[in-house]
C-alpha cells in the first residue's frame, strides 16, 4: 500500500470533489489504488473560486483510497479540468472517501504508510462493503 500526501484545499477536492486529476512534477510506475493523506499545510495559492464545497478540511490524516489508472505529462493544453500543463497528470478513478479520517504524518513522494495506519484504512474499506 502506498500514500500521497497532497495539501488541503486539493485532497477535499478529490476526496469529496470531481478532481480526477493530481499535477505533480514527477512521474511513477505505480498503478493502482493507494491514500490520498491531507497535508498538514493549506496550499495557499489555491484559488477560492474552484473550490464550491465547503469541506470537511482535515488535516495530517488518510482521508479516502484511490485508484492511479495512468500518468502522462501535459505538453501544453490540458486534458482535463483540473489539470496544468508542463506536469504529469496523475488519473484518479474509484475514488473512496473515508468515514473516519486516520491522523498520521505524512511525507514526500509517494511513501509507504506503517501497518496500523494501512490496517486502520483497509478495516474502514472492508467495512463499507459489508
Amino acid at each position: 500500500m502506498k500514500a500521497l500526501t497532497i495539501r488541503q484545499p486539493w485532497a477535499d477536492a478529490i476526496a469529496h470533489g470531481e478532481k480526477r486529476i493530481e499535477n505533480r512534477t514527477w512521474a511513477t510506475r505505480h498503478r493502482g489504488d493507494f491514500l490520498i493523506h491531507a497535508a498538514a499545510a493549506e496550499d495557499r495559492n489555491a484559488l477560492p473560486a474552484e473550490m464550491a464545497e465547503p469541506w470537511p478540511d482535515t488535516r495530517s490524516a488518510v482521508i479516502a483510497i484511490a485508484g492511479l489508472v495512468e500518468v502522462h505529462f501535459a505538453n501544453g493544453r490540458c486534458c482535463q479540468k483540473w489539470g496544468f500543463s508542463e506536469v504529469y497528470h496523475w488519473e484518479l478513478a474509484n475514488v473512496r472517501r473515508l468515514a473516519r479520517p486516520v491522523p498520521c504524518k505524512g511525507r514526500l513522494g509517494l511513501w509507504t504508510p506503517a501497518e496500523d495506519i494501512a490496517t486502520a484504512v483497509l478495516e474502514q474499506e472492508r467495512e463499507a462493503v459489508r
